[in-house]
């Protein structure tokens, strides 16, 4: 029967049994024609008797459907031969298009829809991903929890997470990718009484592309399936092998994640099947995104398919059943290799202070663990591991594939940063008792007065907003020892920046020594004394060697002899022609005169060019164009011209230890401000930018970046 006429019928005679035995008629083809027509006589002839009748009666009526069934049941046997696995599960969005506040009652609403449901239907199955939505169960519903508990024993409610949230598996580092195996599996073990071998799926339906080492990080922490939907469109099924030959099994969803039991899902499960070279599909349904899960309408229709003639064998599952069916085929599926990307590129530029958020808190947070362990192995510093566990979790909750990526909304992007903040504070607090307790023991040079001191407690908060630690003083006196910590695996000399608070001694013979007495070559950044809260402060740099994963110790005093200031002459009688170039023994900058973009950039190394003569690096104004979903999608550029034309020079520094120039430049109605620095022994060149930016896009025009 041709899908013109079924399709005809189905909207002449509309109504369950039409639709019956019409998807009957459909599925019966599908088979026939992986057989090369072997039905398709049987098939003609049922729906030719078939058309006859509802043309007479002007329907399909009950009697119709169940004899015309009858009529093909010569083929059952080969309609059952294929098999549909029905994976109940609910899409819980993290904070999407909504608040927490809505995540957390999605969540409730729609665990409590399944667990009333399975009192009805004994056989139904539910499956439930992401640690994150038992943590809110555990907090909000703990008797809730308990159900879910007992759900779980029966082997109904199946605990489908390795992973604290559906993550984007891009831009967290592989530290994060850990971190999500290990808390989720200490979390839900000890939450649910289950075993840290159960949990062996990585289930990412919807996120929005899969680096290589996915697989390579997954079979470490002993995941053996990984789901998706999104990425690479060639197989269904097949073995993902990482560079290193570690691998997991593999389902690509066919048609959708999300969606209703409909009698016309069956029509793709013969040429899947064909396909993949297995006689079973997993179907997953349940209403999603914004929870809700499997409906009563959902369940009914699995039982009532369960039951026609014509028909693939349906039951209710759960994707570890699937799975463990599918590892009997794993040697004959085919071989990826490789990333499954891109979709959503746009998603890698937008809400930047989410992205950078989510970098600086892991990197604290490495830094933080890392020196919290050093000091409690060598001083007994108590080891806060469980204020470690509730950031990395608030840090990886914010990973998940529509945070992360900033296709949320403002409430999403607002507690996401609420997060980050949270998260930084409990990385800096831990580091500074880490700092403390590492250096306690140290000999500190003696001030013989300190009487009268102010400093002590200077520059509380100064730095934090620039995600540094607070450069809080606790010195007094002319003698000061600061700690310079390398959280590095290799020794590092290099420029770092020191703030001294209310010293009172003579800044033209400050002198800095190591904790051998050499001396540490230093540079004033400042010219005089900068105020911060009742109190004065001053920068200056410093060369300093500090050991791999260690810490180095420079001492403060007054020299007893007054020492020439080398570095703010005040004789005027030769001007320095202005030469905008920066160079050190690594690298050689030339910037043009007018706009200060980069004309040359040459590692002095190797003597190559870096730059392309004939294009300048500098900053540029793109007008994009304005598409539907702009948070996702990449607009075409319909503009792009320098953003400099011209810029107005503020400050020029060639000090030895750190060379910079300063600009400022209209851009439109906004502007620049731009400190461009070059640091002894440095091959970066570092860019320190502020930019008022006021342009306005305009809908249905153009996005001004």
């Amino acid at each position: 029967m041709s899908d013109i006429r079924t399709e005809k019928m189905k909207k002449q005679y509309p109504g369950y049994w039409s639709e019956r035995i019409l998807t009957q008629i459909g599925y019966a083809g599908e088979i026939s024609a992986l057989t090369e027509g072997k039905y398709d006589a049987i098939i003609e002839e049922v729906t030719t008797w078939l058309e006859k009748q509802a043309e007479a009666a002007q329907a399909i009526t009950r009697p119709m459907a169940m004899e015309a069934e009858q009529k093909l049941s010569p083929l059952s046997a080969a309609a059952k031969q294929y098999k549909m696995l029905c994976a109940g599960h609910a899409h819980i969005d993290m904070n999407w298009m909504w608040g927490y506040n809505e995540t957390v009652s999605i969540t409730l609403d729609t665990f409590r829809t399944v667990l009333d449901l399975m009192k009805e239907f004994p056989q139904f199955k539910f499956s439930q991903s992401q640690a994150s939505t038992y943590q809110i169960v555990e907090e909000y519903d703990p008797q809730m929890l308990e159900e879910i508990k007992a759900r779980i024993k029966e082997g109904r409610w199946e605990v489908a997470a390795s992973t604290w949230v559906e993550a984007d598996k891009n831009m967290p580092c592989g530290e994060s990718h850990a971190r999500h195996q290990l808390y989720t599996r200490r979390y839900l073990s000890k939450l649910l009484d289950l075993p840290a071998d159960k949990f062996q799926l990585d289930y990412e339906p919807d996120t929005f592309g899969h680096q290589h080492n996915v697989p390579e990080i997954l079979a470490s922490a002993g995941v053996k399936y990984y789901y998706h939907c999104r990425g690479d469109q060639s197989w269904f099924l097949y073995r993902w092998v990482s560079p290193s030959g570690k691998s997991i099994l593999v389902y690509r969803e066919p048609t959708w994640y999300l969606g209703y039991m409909e009698p016309a899902m069956a029509l793709h499960v013969p040429e899947f099947c064909r396909h993949t070279g297995v006689d079973t599909i997993l179907k997953v349904y349940g209403v999603g995104d914004h929870g809700g899960g499997p409906t009563r309408r959902d369940l009914e229709r699995i039982q009532d398919m369960a039951t026609w003639t014509v028909f693939p064998e349906i039951r209710f599952g759960t994707y570890q059943e699937y799975f463990d069916y599918i590892s009997t085929f794993s040697d004959k599926l085919p071989i990826m290799e490789g990333e499954l990307n891109f979709i959503f590129t746009g998603c890698y530029t937008t809400q930047t202070r989410i992205k950078a958020g989510n970098r600086l808190s892991e990197n604290n947070l490495v830094e933080a663990e890392s020196f919290c362990a050093a000091a409690a192995a060598s001083t007994g510093f108590p080891y806060p591991a469980e204020g470690f566990a509730r950031a990395w979790q608030k840090t990886l909750f914010n990973q998940f594939h529509d945070i992360i990526t900033g296709s949320g909304i403002i409430d999403t992007r607002e507690f996401a940063l609420g997060y980050y903040q949270q998260v930084l504070a409990q990385a800096a607090s831990q580091k500074s008792r880490a700092f403390r307790a590492l250096t306690r023991q140290a000999e500190l040079p003696p001030n013989p007065d300190v009487s009268g001191s102010i400093s002590e407690g200077a520059g509380v908060g100064f730095g934090v907003a620039e995600f540094k630690l607070a450069q809080v003083s606790r010195g007094a006196g002319l003698n000061r020892t600061f700690y310079f910590f390398n959280p590095s695996p290799y020794p590092r000399q290099e420029v770092a920046e020191v703030v001294i608070w209310d010293w009172n001694g003579d800044v033209e013979r400050m002198r800095f020594t190591d904790g051998n007495g050499n001396t540490v070559e230093h540079q004033m950044l400042d010219k005089g004394w900068n105020q911060y809260w009742g109190h004065s402060y001053i920068r200056v740099c410093l060369m300093v060697d500090a050991p791999a994963f260690g810490y180095c110790p420079v001492i403060l005093t007054e020299d007893t002899a007054k020492r020439e200031n080398q570095y703010f002459s005040n004789d005027w009688r030769v001007e320095t022609p202005f030469d905008p170039v920066m160079e050190n023994d690594d690298i050689k900058v030339t910037f043009d005169r007018k706009t200060f973009d980069i004309v040359s950039l040459i590692d002095k190394a190797s003597g190559e060019e870096l730059v392309d003569g004939t294009r300048k690096a500098g900053f540029r104004t793109i007008l994009e164009d304005q598409r539907d979903m702009t948070a996702w999608v990449v607009g075409r550029y319909m503009e792009v011209k320098p953003t400099v034309t011209e810029a107005r020079l503020i400050k020029i520094d060639r000090s030895p230890l750190k060379q910079s120039l300063t600009y400022q430049a209209p851009l439109g109605r906004s502007s620049l401000k731009v400190e461009v620095s070059l640091k002894a022994g440095s091959k970066r060149l570092e860019y320190a930018i502020e930019c008022d930016w006021q342009e306005i896009g305009k809908r249905g025009e153009n996005i001004p970046q």
